[in-house]
C-alpha cells in the first residue's frame, strides 16, 4: 500500500537558487534604503539652500542616490524574472518527475486536465513565491525605515503614526486571509473547467459523431459564472482594502505634517525636516503597495498549495533485492485489491509456472487488467503479495523490477520519437537487429517499411491504424524482453489472421518468458497453455480453455462480454 505525506513540500521553498534569492533580498531591501535616504538628502539641501550656505555636494548626493535606486530596480527586475523562471522550471521539472513516479493514482485523484493544469499555470504562480516575499520584504522594510526616520526627526512625528498604525495592520491582515480564499477558490476552479477541456479533446471522435458540440462546450464552460463570480471577489477585496487605506493613509499623514508644522512654529525643526517628515510619512502609510505585495505573494501560496496536493501522493517504495535465476514463476498470494469501498479482486490465489502463457478472461468489471497491473507491478495490493520466482516485487530495486517485466496494452503511448526509437524504448542501448526482430514478431516490419522513411519516420509522421499502433505496442514489449511479458488487452485491434500468428508465436515461446495474457476472444483464450477465469473477484477456475468450454457460464463470458476495452486506468477494469 501507499501512503501519503503530511508535510508541505512547495509552501515554504526558497527555489533552486537559495543564494540568487538572498542576492534579490539584498537587492530590494538596498533599493528601499537608499529610497529612505532621499528625503533626508533633499531636506538638508533645502535647509542649506534657504541658509544660502553652499548645497552643491548636497545635490550631487541627492543626484547619486537618484541614480542609485534607479540602479537597484533595475536590478532588482532582472534579478526577479529570472528567478521566476528558474523556479518555475525547477517546480514543473520536480512535479513531473513526482507525477510519473506515483503514476495512474496522480490521474486517478486529479484526472490529466487537472493535473496539467496545475503542472503549468499554478507551477508558474508558485514560482513567484520567493520574488513575492522578497518584494514583500522590501515593501514591509519601507514603512518600518520611515517610522524609525520620523522618530529621528522628532519623537512626536513617530508617535503620531503609531497611532493609527493598528488600523492600517488589521486592514493588511484581513486583506490577506481574504485573499488567499479567493485565489484558491479560482485556481480550484480553473482545474475543473481544465479536466473537462480535457475530457472533449480525447472524446473529440465521439463529441463529433454525435453532434453534441455545443452540448460539450456548455459543459466545459459551465463552472465560468463560479470563476467570474471568485475573480469579481478578488477585485471587490482588493478594490475594498484599497478604499480602506485611502481613507486611513492621508489622515495619518495629514497628523504627520500638522504635528510637523507645530514644531516648525516652535522651532523644534526645520523646513527641511518638514519636507523630509512629509515623504516620510508618505512612505509609512504606503499601505497600496503592500496590498499589491501581499495579493501576489497569496496567489503565489494558493499556487504553492495546490502543488503539495499532488507531492502528498507517495511515489511507489522499490526494494533492494535482485532476482535469482529462475524462469519466471508468476505467484498471486491471497491478493485483495479495493477500489474505493469495492473489493475489485478479493484474496486472490494464481500460480503461472514459468515458460508458459495464461489468459486471463472474465466479464467487464472482473479485474482482469487490475490483475495485469498488480503482476506488473504499476500498482500494489491492498493486502497479499505478488511475487516473481520467489521474491516479492515490492522488494526488487527499480530497475531489476523493470528489467524483468515487459508490458504491452491496448492503447500503446507512442512518444513522439521515431519508429526504432518507440520500439526499443524500454532498452538502455537498443540495437536495430534486435528492434527489427521484434518488429518481425509482432508482425509490424512490413508496414514500417512502408512509411516515408522506414524505422527513421518520426511516430507523428507516420500514419497508421490503430491496429498498427498495437503492433508497435507489441514490438517495444516483445524486444524488451525479461522474464515476464504481460499483455494487457494488447491484440484487440488486430485482424484475425495477425492476432493468430502473434498468439502462435507467444505459445511458441517466441516472445521468451512468461507470458499473461489479458483476452476478450475466445481463439486468443484457446491458444494460451491455461485459463484463469475471474469472477466476482475471485479465480473460479483455472485450467485449458477447452475443460473449461463446458462450463455455459465460461461460454457466457465470451457471449455477452465485449470484444474491446477492458483498460486498467487506475480503476477496477
Amino acid at each position: 500500500m501507499t501512503t501519503r505525506t503530511s508535510t508541505p513540500a512547495v509552501q515554504g521553498l526558497l527555489g533552486p537558487a537559495p543564494v540568487r534569492c538572498l542576492v534579490l533580498c539584498l537587492v530590494s531591501t538596498a533599493a528601499t534604503g537608499a529610497g529612505l535616504l532621499l528625503p533626508a538628502a533633499l531636506g538638508r539641501t533645502l535647509d542649506l539652500l534657504l541658509a544660502h550656505a553652499p548645497a552643491t555636494p548636497w545635490i550631487l548626493y541627492c543626484a547619486a542616490l537618484v541614480l542609485l535606486v534607479a540602479l537597484l530596480d533595475a536590478a532588482e527586475t532582472v534579478l526577479g524574472g529570472t528567478l521566476d523562471a528558474r523556479t518555475t522550471a525547477w517546480l514543473r521539472r520536480r512535479l513531473i518527475r513526482h507525477v510519473l513516479a506515483v503514476g495512474p493514482r496522480a490521474t486517478a485523484r486529479f484526472g490529466p486536465g487537472d493535473l496539467v493544469a496545475r503542472l503549468v499555470g499554478n507551477a508558474a504562480q508558485a514560482g513567484t513565491a520567493p520574488t513575492a516575499r522578497a518584494a514583500l520584504l522590501a515593501a514591509l522594510a519601507g514603512p518600518v525605515g520611515a517610522v524609525v526616520a520620523l522618530g529621528l526627526i522628532s519623537p512626536w512625528l513617530a508617535a503620531v503614526f503609531l497611532a493609527g498604525a493598528p488600523v492600517l495592520a488589521l486592514l493588511l491582515r484581513a486583506f490577506a486571509r481574504d485573499t488567499r480564499e479567493c485565489v484558491t477558490r479560482y485556481q480550484e476552479v480553473q482545474g475543473r473547467m481544465a479536466q473537462a477541456l480535457s475530457e472533449a479533446v480525447g472524446g473529440h471522435r465521439t463529441i463529433r459523431a454525435a453532434g453534441t458540440e455545443d452540448r460539450e462546450t456548455a459543459r466545459i464552460l459551465r463552472p465560468l459564472p463560479e470563476l467570474s463570480e471568485a475573480g469579481h471577489r478578488m477585485w471587490r477585496v482588493q478594490g475594498r482594502a484599497s478604499g480602506q487605506s485611502v481613507a486611513v493613509a492621508p489622515l495619518l499623514q495629514l497628523g504627520v505634517v500638522a504635528v510637523a508644522g507645530v514644531l516648525l512654529a516652535r522651532h523644534r525643526v526645520t523646513v527641511g525636516e518638514v519636507l523630509a517628515a512629509s515623504r516620510y510619512a508618505i512612505l509609512a502609510a504606503g499601505v497600496g503597495v503592500l496590498v499589491g505585495r501581499l495579493a501576489g505573494l497569496a496567489r503565489a501560496r494558493a499556487a504553492a498549495g495546490r502543488l503539495d496536493e499532488v507531492l502528498e501522493e507517495s511515489p511507489v517504495r522499490h526494494g533492494e533485492r535482485r532476482l535469482p535465476p529462475g524462469p519466471g514463476r508468476l505467484e498471486l498470494r491471497g491478493v485483495t485489491a479495493l477500489r474505493g469501498a469495492r473489493a475489485v479482486l478479493d484474496g486472490v490465489d494464481l500460480v503461472v509456472p514459468g515458460g508458459t502463457t495464461l489468459a486471463v478472461v472474465g466479464r467487464s468489471g472482473a479485474g482482469k487488467s487490475l490483475l495485469a497491473a498488480l503482476a506488473g507491478r504499476l500498482a500494489d495490493p491492498d493486502a497479499g503479495e505478488v511475487l516473481l520466482d520467489g521474491v516479492p516485487l515490492r522488494e526488487l530495486t527499480h530497475d531489476e523490477l523493470r528489467r524483468a517485466i515487459g508490458y504491452a496494452f491496448e492503447r500503446p503511448a507512442l512518444l513522439g520519437g521515431t519508429v526504432e526509437e518507440e520500439i526499443g524504448l524500454a532498452l538502455p542501448s537498443p540495437s536495430p537487429v534486435r528492434v527489427r526482430e521484434a518488429a518481425r514478431t509482432a508482425h509490424a516490419d512490413d508496414f514500417v517499411h512502408r512509411l516515408p522513411d522506414g524505422y527513421d519516420t518520426l511516430v507523428a509522421d507516420a500514419p497508421r491504424s490503430g491496429g498498427e499502433s498495437q503492433r508497435l505496442g507489441l514490438a517495444r514489449a516483445f524486444a524488451h524482453g525479461g522474464r515476464l511479458l504481460i499483455l494487457d488487452d494488447a491484440l484487440s485491434s488486430l485482424d484475425t489472421v495477425t492476432e493468430a500468428r502473434i498468439a502462435e508465436a507467444l505459445v511458441s515461446g517466441g516472445a521468451g518468458g512468461t507470458r499473461l495474457l489479458v483476452a476478450h476472444r475466445t481463439a486468443t483464450a484457446a491458444r494460451a497453455d491455461a485459463v484463469a477465469w475471474l469472477d466476482g473477484g475471485r479465480v473460479r477456475a483455472v485450467g485449458p480453455h477447452e475443460e473449461l468450454w463446458r462450463a455455459p457460464e465460461y461460454r457466457a463470458v465470451f457471449g455477452s462480454g465485449p470484444e474491446g476495452a477492458d483498460s486498467w486506468d487506475g480503476g477496477p477494469s
